[in-house]
């Protein structure tokens, strides 16, 4: 049977997966009665925020001019935190249909997706989604569309998610333009694992993507990179649940039971064979990622630390572009160094975590790794703790990101303004839709900028200067100089290691304030006075108070001397004195998160 191998890329929210609803629909791989929405977004998570966030492939049967085809489907994700994700799927495919949305048009993740596509050398079918809605803009849209891929007008595809529209035009256009898996003249079998995860029966289930040969159940495989051999207990393909077959042969995409419970034998990008053949050259696998974002890990209760270490380990290996290492903290205790592509990922990885695996978490404020270079050494630093001493310091360096903005022109001012308020630098400017398309001409811009300004609420800014119009991607480019502190966050008179943060010095003063404004607003009050201070090294630099519970200790009084009065009010002050050199503040996870978000 002839096979073809494509994803889906598209900006968040174009509508991957409504697409992907209607093409198992229309090839009937799903029946009317199990279909539901979104039904290749397996997690809760990505159900309530309508995001895909991981990909998901799944095999579908269809019938062209009465010659049979299988199609397999990768549906990915779109928002620029799980880039690799994409990356990932366009390796184990020969085409991708570039989706866009009519009433949106191109966005800054569209081109992100669109580029990494083309280092693959994939045949692109661009497709305009929405079109059944009012305020679809399919001439404009198949302009910006043909000036981006230097197409006709006839080679883009007009679909509906919603509606079904187009659907089947479609899955045609992907039969005669996305071309068959090449034909492999490597004797041994080798396959790609694209992903994996791990099944509490039958251990790690690796998805794979066979570029040569077959595998078929109960044979003795092994892996290129780890060097672990096991038999293969099942082979299968996704319907989209996992559905046992015989083998999986050349082209083919599917899973391999494993039922391995170390989940350090099994790595995303590893090549797979059959074990009497491990020398056989190694399939070009992934590059290794590298993390943006960094923060702390830590149970809120000492005991649940090995249940921790389980967990990120197998959350690792379903997503590999988190990463960890363990890290002791004398106030927090045992826990992890872990790393994110972005704050949406490490807010997506901590709710996993505390649904998936039961945990209660402490998340410290997440900070970008610097350089630091001493008299002795360069040294990367992830957290503030590592942070030398600052007379020994002789410069920090910081990471920057090329950052790409896609927006109308009206609102070119705003996005400006903002990201000179936020150190960035701007380079040019590019027109999606010509010069000459009317009012509502939409514009590429590229800016540089510290991947800290990015990271804090620089999206929610650019949403709100723009009226919600703008979309952003950016991407690592080098190490720059930088004037950074320490800033710490004393509760009661004690620095909490999970609040501390580096900051731009001339910006120490307003983030401190802001940060003890946010815990005043917070924290429970207790039975004694509560001091919230903002420090550079010992000079406090803004604080607030939480003022204690007054309990009426004089209200059983009836009469006789004031003195009375006046002894119980004293004996309450020195009580209190004592329950504040004394007393420890337990602070709620929302704080953190607060804080996290800098309110």
């Amino acid at each position: 049977m002839d096979i073809r191998n494509f994803c889906i890329i598209a900006h968040i929210d174009h509508g991957k997966s409504t697409l992907a609803d209607r093409l198992l629909e229309v090839t009937a791989t799903v029946s009317q009665r199990e279909m539901k929405h979104q039904l290749l977004d397996q997690m809760d998570l990505e159900r309530e925020r309508g995001i895909t966030i991981k990909l998901q492939p799944v095999r579908m049967d269809y019938i062209s001019g009465g010659k049979p085809y299988i199609l397999n489907l990768i549906d990915t994700p779109g928002h620029v935190d799980f880039s690799y994700e994409v990356s990932r799927s366009l390796a184990a495919v020969e085409g991708a249909i570039l989706l866009v949305d009519a009433t949106q048009g191109i966005q800054a993740q569209t081109l992100a997706n669109l580029y990494l596509a083309m280092a693959q050398n994939l045949t692109i079918i661009p497709a305009l989604n929405k079109i059944d809605l009012p305020s679809a803009r399919i001439e404009q849209v198949s302009e910006e569309v043909m000036n981006l891929l230097g197409c006709t007008r006839e080679e883009i595809c007009l679909v509906s998610g919603k509606t079904g529209q187009g659907v089947d035009i479609l899955l045609e256009e992907i039969v005669k333009r996305i071309p068959p898996p090449p034909h492999s003249s490597q004797s041994a079998a080798r396959g790609l694992i694209f992903d994996s995860v791990y099944d509490e029966y039958r251990g790690v289930l690796a998805y794979v993507r066979v570029f040569d040969g077959r595998f078929k159940a109960h044979e003795d495989i092994g892996f290129a990179n780890t060097r672990a051999t096991m038999e293969l207990l099942e082979t299968g393909h996704f319907k989209p649940k996992p559905v046992p077959a015989k083998d999986l042969s050349e082209g083919e995409i599917g899973y391999f039971v494993t039922g391995l419970r170390d989940v350090k034998q099994v790595k995303v990008g590893d090549t797979v064979t059959h074990a009497n053949t491990m020398n056989v050259p190694a399939l070009e696998g992934y590059k290794e990622v590298k993390p943006m974002v960094f923060a702390g890990i830590f149970c809120k209760e000492g005991d649940q630390f090995q249940r921790l270490r389980d967990a990120v380990e197998k959350l690792n290996l379903n997503d590999s572009a988190f990463t960890f290492e363990p890290e002791h903290s004398t106030a927090l205790g045992f826990g992890f160094r872990c790393g994110f592509l972005g704050l949406l990922h490490l807010e997506i990885i901590q709710e996993r975590l505390r649904r998936e695996y039961n945990l209660d978490l402490i998340i410290t404020v997440p900070s970008v790794a610097y350089k630091v270079a001493t008299a002795k050494e360069i040294i990367t630093i992830r957290s503030p703790q590592e942070l030398p001493d600052q007379g020994s310091i002789l410069y920090i360096e910081e990471p920057w990101m090329r950052v790409d903005v896609v927006t109308p022109d009206s609102t070119i001012g705003n996005v400006m303004s903002l990201v000179a308020e936020k150190r960035g630098v701007y380079k040019n400017t590019e027109y999606l839709s010509g010069e000459g398309s009317g009012t509502d001409r939409r514009v590429l811009l590229h800016f540089e900028m510290p991947l800290a300004s990015v990271l804090v609420d620089f999206y929610d800014n650019l949403k709100s200067v723009t009226s919600g119009y703008a979309s952003l991607n950016y991407e690592f480019l080098d190490y720059r100089k930088a004037d950074v502190v320490r800033l710490d966050i004393l509760v009661a008179e004690d620095i909490v290691e999970a609040l501390s943060s580096i900051v731009y010095e001339d910006q120490a003063y307003h983030v401190g304030r802001k940060v003890v404004a946010t815990l005043k607003d917070i924290l429970p009050r207790q039975q004694f006075e509560i001091k919230l201070q903002a420090a550079i090294g010992s000079k406090i630099i803004a604080s607030e108070r939480i003022t204690a519970f007054r309990k009426d200790v004089t209200s059983g009084l009836y009469g006789g001397d004031v003195s009375r009065k006046q002894k119980l009010l004293a004996k309450q002050k020195k009580g209190k004195k004592r329950m504040m050199s004394q007393g420890r503040v337990d602070i709620p996870p929302e704080a953190y998160l607060s804080v996290l978000k800098r309110g």
